[in-house]
């Protein structure tokens, strides 16, 4: 399934991040530039136990983009 996040922050980018992981298509957007380039370089922006590692699986699957274009992560999902 093809979903779209929208906000990258606590709730949004563990929620993202888990589903997918668990084999969904996710692209999450946010409205915070520098959020968005943490994100795009791969470095997380807060703090949760083990995100790191799921996050790194689920972007090197291509299972997990950003965009800061919230339409076009709702068009894509």
């Amino acid at each position: 399934m093809r979903l779209a996040v929208i906000g990258c922050g606590y709730v949004g980018l563990v929620t993202g991040s888990c589903l997918a992981e668990a084999a969904h298509e996710v692209i999450a957007t946010d409205n915070d530039p520098v959020r968005m380039a943490m994100l795009d370089s791969g470095r997380l922006p807060i703090y949760e136990p083990g995100l790191d590692l799921v996050m790194e699986s689920a972007r090197a699957a291509g299972r997990l983009r950003f965009t800061s274009d919230c339409a076009q992560a709702v068009r894509a999902a």
